[in-house]
């Protein structure tokens, strides 16, 4: 789950949350041959580190006609200790509000007046920020990017300011949004146990009662442990010249200190406790819907490709198997999805149904297992491989186009796979998928004991109970 705080228009984040769902899930089947090889969507880049161990890529493009300068940090919901949660959300925005030589907001307006645009977002695993700039202003975004990480202003006064705004984005987003509640927090959350595996049972965006009793120690930590070179990865792609580029970024960033090395997080039998049902009661949906939830493994398993090949050929698009029985043949649902939303640690396959109206969740639940069953079964066709490889192939190759979708695209391998090699195999890795493998995944994964069912029903809780 990705939330884009910066520059996100509360109508925009207010709309069914199932369209962000979809983009988000299907967007996951790639990537992972060597640098510069033949397959779609390759291109060249270097990497090294800096001795305080900043992880710098660096992709010359001559052709290009601007930089992106994109910066990961290892820091996302899965790295708050219980009582904590929202501190990765919270830091997407405290990190606009100044440092020692830029003031409040100031680098929004830097950017924009040389020309660029820029953006942030926190998952569960990292915080990315994110800037394109004409050529001739990389320097800019380096040095404003190395001015943050150097000497942000973590005062009482910012974070109290950015505690009431990420509140008031959970208000939008989460509380006031149709299934907002069943989407953001039951769907991603209840499939984990929450004793065993805290990092991935809560939610990104943070609950009022942790921010509301956040602590400007804890967050200062937070900032010191997470937001050091050694816990950071520096990406430029575009149209700049490597030495410049290596020269810039050791000025800005080398004699930054290297910070303490963070704990490393652990999630042990996060679907112990399936499986689960539960109902979410929503004041903002008009119609019922159902989530499910099922408990799977982390992207750098070798079942990934094929999990995610299986979500592809069951939920993306109009020919998928999910849009073709449940919108189109028994018009019970209005939308329909299947998600692999895979991760650093343990994920999840998600399947998805949106009512109709005057039809039961519970007869969505019948009609998705109905066809968990039919793949487990008979398998998938050849047919359905070449258009989930092609789905695979376009995807790559468009999201590519862009400098920020190449620096994107190797941060998420960097990230995901351990090495940016891994951008190479974004095409290979799903075409070696065999109709064996999405069956093998399927009849492993997607059982009745290794999920979380939850129902939306339309109203408060109390109003059905008064209908009675």
């Amino acid at each position: 789950m990705d939330f884009t705080s910066m520059g996100r228009s509360a109508a925009a984040a207010s709309t069914i949350l199932l369209a962000g769902l979809l983009l988000s899930g299907t967007a996951t089947a790639q990537a992972g041959p060597a640098n510069g090889g033949s397959q779609a969507g390759t291109f060249e880049f270097t990497e090294y580190h800096l001795d305080n161990g900043l992880h710098v890529i660096l992709a010359p493009d001559p052709g290009s006609t601007a930089v992106a300068v994109n910066l990961w940090y290892n820091a996302g919901s899965r790295h708050e200790p219980p009582g904590r949660s929202g501190f990765a959300h919270l830091f997407e925005h405290l990190m606009f509000q100044g440092s020692e030589n830029v003031a409040r907001g100031g680098h929004f307006q830097y950017i924009e007046r040389a020309g660029g645009n820029l953006n942030a977002s926190v998952t569960q695993d990292r915080t990315n920020y994110f800037q394109t700039v004409p050529p001739e202003r990389m320097n800019l975004a380096l040095w404003l990017e190395s001015d943050r990480m150097r000497s942000l202003s973590v005062t009482r006064e910012n974070m109290e300011r950015e505690v009431d705004v990420v509140i008031e984005e959970r208000r939008q987003v989460v509380d006031n949004s149709p299934y907002g509640t069943s989407n953001l927090q039951a769907a991603f959350y209840a499939a984990y146990d929450s004793a065993s595996c805290f990092p991935y049972a809560h939610s990104v965006i943070g609950s009022v009662e942790d921010l509301r009793a956040a602590e400007l120690e804890d967050v200062q930590r937070f900032f010191d442990i997470y937001y050091a070179p050694n816990n950071a990865t520096l990406t430029v792609v575009g149209a700049f010249d490597e030495a410049v580029a290596r020269e810039l970024i050791q000025e800005y960033f080398g004699d930054i200190p290297r910070g303490t090395e963070p704990t490393e997080v652990t999630c042990e039998e996060p679907f112990s406790h399936l499986p689960v049902e539960m109902e979410v009661h929503d004041s903002n949906a008009q119609l019922q819907a159902v989530w499910i939830s099922y408990g799977a493994v982390e992207r750098r398993h070798p079942d990934d490709a094929a999990l995610s090949v299986m979500a592809q050929i069951l939920g993306s698009g109009q020919s998928s198997r999910l849009h073709q029985r449940l919108v189109r043949q028994e018009q019970a649902a209005l939308q329909s999805a299947a998600l692999s939303n895979l991760r650093l640690g343990p994920g999840l396959i998600q399947l998805i149904g949106i009512a109709n109206q005057r039809v039961e969740a519970e007869r969505l639940l019948e009609l998705l297992d109905e066809e968990v069953d039919r793949l487990k079964a008979e398998g998938v066709t050849e047919e359905e491989l070449n258009r989930a490889r092609n789905q695979v192939r376009a995807s790559t190759v468009l999201g590519r186009q862009t400098v920020m979708g190449r620096a994107e695209a190797l941060q998420a391998a960097n990230q995901l796979y351990g090495t940016p090699q891994a951008v190479h195999t974004t095409v290979e890795r799903v075409e070696a998928v065999t109709a064996e493998d999405v069956q093998r995944v399927a009849a492993t994964y997607l059982t009745r004991e290794n999920r979380a069912v939850i129902f939306t029903r339309p109203g408060t809780g109390q109003d059905q109970e008064e209908d009675r």
